[in-house]
């Protein structure tokens, strides 16, 4: 009787694990928009003006669809992130590391065929698809008067060559 009682509850755990599995799995999959490989423009908004560089970026489900990894390069910046869904928290995570590390992991949330991340109160970033299927990311500052305001934004469309590691 205690084998068949340890068989119940070990085939309970077993498919309460798998099914957090697939929780999160699905999770990530609305994100699945932003995979591929993207070459555009980044264009930098600052009280001096526009600056506008080349980028690329590459974007792929890692570890069965449990985690998305996003790999960016331009000459501002060599980016390496990890987005991740925590089923015991159900909350999206966003990882960036640079060549200096990571400082810190940053709540993420999916809305409507958006992903948005926050920094803070006042920064955020979002992932979104354009009209014509682009990649669109763009980075915000809440200003006083509680609007939003881009400091930078990608455009990017499909890229046909690999990103060089």
């Amino acid at each position: 009787m205690r084998s068949i009682f340890l068989f119940v509850l070990l085939s309970i755990a077993n498919i309460n694990v798998v099914s957090g599995q697939q929780t999160a799995k699905e999770a990530l999959q609305k994100l699945a928009f932003l995979t591929g490989n993207w070459k555009g423009t980044s264009t930098s908004f600052s009280d001096k003006g526009e600056k506008k560089v080349t980028v690329e970026e590459k974007v792929d489900f890692l570890m069965d669809g449990e985690m998305l990894v996003l790999n960016v390069k331009s000459p501002w910046i060599k980016l390496h992130t990890i987005i991740v869904y925590s089923e015991k928290s159900g909350k999206y995570y966003y990882y960036p590391f640079t060549k200096d590390g990571n400082k810190k992991g940053y709540e993420g949330k999916y809305n409507e065929g958006k992903f948005l991340v926050y920094f803070n109160e006042t920064t955020r970033l979002t992932f979104t698809k354009t009209a014509k299927g682009e990649f669109h990311e763009f980075g915000e500052k809440r200003l006083e008067n509680g609007k939003w305001e881009k400091y930078f934004e990608d455009i990017l469309s499909p890229n046909l060559t690999q990103i060089k590691k």
